[in-house]
């Protein structure tokens, strides 16, 4: 059986908890805090990252596009990825937005994590340009349709649904669902499904220091 090493507040790992429930891949969830001394994933992954999926034979699959890229290839049913080459290309856009959302969120909150002297006001307010021009991007691209790409749920959603509720968990002084009512009809659409209401993202402690 797979085992997947996870954060609980990680849109990354939580990308790859959906594909592999959307494909009914038996998985063990093993839940880390990858900051603290005590993780595992640098014996796993060489970029000490969330997620890491490891295999039967130990070997390990790790970056969330990658691992899901690699999942849509031995496990091609159901399809998460677009057939058409456009649509796919599509699904692949909101995947970088997302994932580029993600991340000036992380940036953001460890630079807040500094004492207060030290922090960069300039840092931050380039991070909050990110998030809001991706979200912003984000919301055309979804516009009023029911899944991100075409007429099916796909890596799309995966993509764009993670980003949403990790904003709600990390970075709430973003009101995006006033910013963007089309994005929260969306969301709550999206968190009514089996793979979201069983990954919901929940905040985690960390009590080593990072900065």
């Amino acid at each position: 059986m797979f085992r997947l090493i996870s954060a609980t507040p990680s849109p990354y790992a939580r990308k790859v908890r959906i594909a592999l429930l959307e494909k009914a891949i038996p998985f063990k969830l093993v839940t880390e805090v990858p900051w603290d001394h005590t993780t595992t994933v640098p014996q796993h992954n060489p970029l000490e990252k969330l997620p890491v999926l490891i295999c039967e034979d130990g070997s390990s699959v790790y970056e969330s596009s990658f691992i899901l890229e690699w999942l849509e290839t031995k496990f091609p049913k159901p399809a998460l990825y677009p057939a058409d080459p456009v649509e796919r290309l599509r699904a692949r856009r909101l995947e970088v937005l997302g994932d580029g959302v993600c991340d000036a969120v992380v940036l953001t909150f460890f630079e807040n994590m500094r004492d207060a002297n030290s922090v960069s006001t300039e840092w931050l307010a380039r991070q909050r340009r990110k998030i809001e021009g991706g979200m912003s991007a984000i919301a055309e691209l979804i516009g009023s349709k029911t899944y991100a790409v075409g007429n099916q749920f796909s890596l799309g959603d995966i993509a764009a649904g993670t980003t949403l509720a990790y904003l709600e968990t990390r970075y709430p002084k973003l009101e995006w669902r006033s910013l963007y009512p089309n994005l929260a009809i969306y969301s709550d659409n999206l968190e009514q499904r089996e793979s979201f209401a069983q990954t919901k993202p929940v905040p985690q402690k960390i009590t080593d220091k990072v900065v």
